[in-house]
């Protein structure tokens, strides 16, 4: 299971390990440099990678000002998955996915703007 130890503007650390690319925490796994396919938004499409890891919550980290949107259709097909959704700026999302059990909980952070 990862741990996020700290994050700052551009930086997240988990398990240890720098990230400077937008990330997804899963429990078995982290996948770095993870790429939307529009920048500033957030579609299906974009977590197709790890659709089938998706545990019962997903932490969305929309970056420090809150600027990556999620579609709202991409969190209502989510939910209907039976993936408990919560969309927070990426401080408070990693404070929120800290206080989850890991075994059942994944973030996706944007980690810039």
């Amino acid at each position: 299971m990862a741990r996020i130890e700290q994050y700052r503007f551009g930086h997240v650390i988990v398990d240890g390990q720098e990230q400077t690319g937008d990330v997804i925490v899963l429990p078995g796994r982290v996948v770095g440099n993870w790429w939307r396919k529009e920048g500033h938004e957030l579609v299906l499409e974009d977590l197709a990678e790890v659709a089938d890891e998706l545990p019962e919550w997903l932490v969305i980290g929309t970056g420090a000002f809150g600027r990556m949107r999620p579609d709202p259709h991409t969190l209502d097909a989510l939910r209907a998955q039976g993936v408990e959704v919560e969309v927070l700026e990426t401080a408070d999302a990693v404070r929120r996915y800290e206080e989850l059990d890991p075994d059942h909980a994944a973030a996706a952070l944007h980690l810039t703007c």
